[in-house]
């Protein structure tokens, strides 16, 4: 591991300092190992770790590049490692959403765009009195999805979409076992809408505040 770990910290040195830049080709296998002081096998293992994080895109009989490095990209690997949160960490991913997502949305009200915003609107139509859990969330989730691309700072949406993955469960515990929770959350998604609309910052992140810490509040309670 402490050949492999040498390996990546060379090729991420190389991809730093400019000598790779996004969509370069590495060169060849044995070339580059020979230029790096490492074994073949090292640097293949390297390699392999390198595009499990989407740093590296190996493609089969055709070599091996450097991907776009674009956050969203890179930052899927953070989807993955939250799917592996316990139970009783939840609540710190709430906490995360709770601090980022009010944040988005009074970005999201002085820059999305008036297609984005009719887009927005249609998915608060989608959801009726008598929608079920799975799809009150699919659309929660989408809803907030859209007000995170809105504020077109690609980094904060992609850290939004990957802290949404825990909070899933919490929000169908509330579903089943709240009252009202349809109407609740239609209503605030409607709030949010509204300010947003209105080109009104402060009153989105307040909604959108009160939207997140209303599941927060009810889970401290649950737990």
């Amino acid at each position: 591991m402490a050949l492999t770990d040498e390996a990546i910290e060379k090729i991420k040195e190389m991809i730093l300092s400019g000598v790779l830049r996004p969509g370069d080709k590495l060169p060849k296998e044995a070339d580059l190992a020979e230029r790096l002081g490492l074994s073949r096998n090292s640097l293949r293992e390297a390699v392999r770790a390198l595009s499990l994080i989407r740093v590296l895109d190996v493609r089969q009989g055709d070599g091996t590049y450097v991907t776009s490095l674009e956050p969203g990209l890179l930052l899927e690997a953070l989807t993955f490692v939250v799917d592996f949160h316990r139970d009783d960490t939840v609540l710190q991913f709430l906490e995360m959403r709770r601090i980022l997502e009010p944040a988005a949305a009074a970005l999201a009200a002085q820059r999305m765009t008036e297609e984005d915003i009719a887009k927005l609107a249609t998915v608060v139509e989608e959801i009726g009195p008598d929608a079920s859990m799975e799809e009150l969330v699919a659309n929660d989730l989408e809803f907030h999805r859209l007000i995170a691309a809105g504020t077109g700072n690609a980094v904060l949406c992609s850290i939004i979409d990957g802290m949404s993955g825990p909070t899933t469960r919490a929000r169908i515990w509330r579903g089943l076992t709240q009252d009202r929770a349809v109407e609740r959350t239609r209503e605030q998604h409607l709030a949010i809408l509204d300010a947003i609309t209105a080109r009104r910052p402060e009153v989105a992140q307040s909604w959108a505040l009160i939207h997140v810490a209303g599941v927060e509040e009810w889970l401290r309670r649950a737990l």
